[in-house]
């Protein structure tokens, strides 16, 4: 056998030989990335089975402490500061054997005045049947309308400075679309059965009768409002002419007012009032399943055509 046969023969054994070193190389790539992958898979799915069942407050690490409670944003029934959360928030903070006090921390423009007074009655409630546990409010940027209805409930009512208190009113917003209508050529089809079917229908001309009367619900509304106030603030209020007439001040000024007590942060009331600096946080937070199926909800109205929810708002 020649030279050239045996190199022949030795360049095909070399190109076998690497070509099974590569096809070994790629399985065991392939082999890891399918791992890495199945991985964090299973990492996500049982991140998502965790969050599933709904966040929990922190757990007390056991001795006194002072329960914080968050109500933040707008007060609607499917938001975070709906009543339903702030009140199972709340029941568990006085629950909690080692509470010294509860703080209500509020950063809201207002809402449905229907769920602030769910959680303003609650708040009185718990606070008859706990008498040796404080609830103190405290504010940070807004406390309004809304807001303050439930923060009323307190014992006493801790600002900053900067911060926005009062707005003590009720609203009922909308638009009127007969002109657009008119302009476009647009004819109005609203069948009825009951004369006030079609109160404040937007793509009808206002009805008179209905303004009225919508006049006198608002008002109902508002003396409502105003009687939570007067209850919760008692004789530290002292009214003016303005006290409800919607207006808002900072929290120097509603001080000043007898709207709120005096000035505080979360640690300070918890530190100097309380008397029990570890803080511990009793906040119901809203789970990946319970984000997913209020999108999901909202999608499924927006594509099917529902109106968003309308009534008085305490804003």
């Amino acid at each position: 056998m020649s030279d050239q046969d045996n190199n022949w023969e030795r360049d095909v054994l070399e190109k076998l030989a690497m070509s099974a070193i590569q096809e070994q190389r790629r399985a065991r790539h392939w082999s890891i990335f399918f791992k890495v992958l199945t991985f964090a898979y299973l990492f996500v799915l049982l991140f998502l089975a965790m969050d599933w069942m709904g966040a929990k407050a922190e757990a007390p690490l056991g001795g006194k402490h002072t329960a914080l409670v968050d109500m933040q944003g707008v007060i609607a029934p499917d938001s975070l500061a709906s009543a339903d959360n702030v009140i199972a928030s709340l029941q568990d903070a006085f629950k909690d054997k080692h509470t010294q006090g509860v703080i209500l921390r509020i950063n809201s423009p207002g809402g449905s005045p229907v769920q602030a007074g769910y959680i303003n009655d609650e708040i009185r409630r718990l606070r008859a049947k706990h008498p040796g546990i404080p609830l103190y409010a405290v504010v940070e940027d807004m406390c309004a309308s809304g807001g303050y209805y439930v923060a009323v409930a307190a014992d006493k009512i801790f600002v900053n400075k900067a911060s926005m208190v009062g707005s003590i009113g009720v609203l009922m917003d909308g638009f009127g679309f007969t002109g657009a209508m008119e302009k476009l050529g647009v004819e109005r089809r609203l069948l009825t059965a009951g004369e006030n079917k079609g109160f404040m229908d937007p793509f009808s001309p206002i009805n008179p009768h209905h303004q009225e009367l919508l006049k006198q619900m608002l008002g109902e509304i508002h003396r409502q409002f105003i009687d939570v106030v007067k209850q919760g603030r008692g004789t530290r209020l002292k009214e003016t002419p303005d006290t409800f007439s919607g207006l808002f001040w900072t929290g120097q000024k509603s001080v000043e007012m007898g709207l709120a007590d005096g000035m505080g942060s979360v640690e300070s009331v918890a530190r100097d009032i309380i008397k029990a600096e570890n803080i511990i946080d009793f906040t119901a937070r809203e789970s990946v399943a319970e984000r997913l199926a209020k999108r999901f909800g909202a999608g499924m109205a927006s594509a099917f055509g529902f109106p968003a929810q309308t009534g008085a708002h305490l804003r």
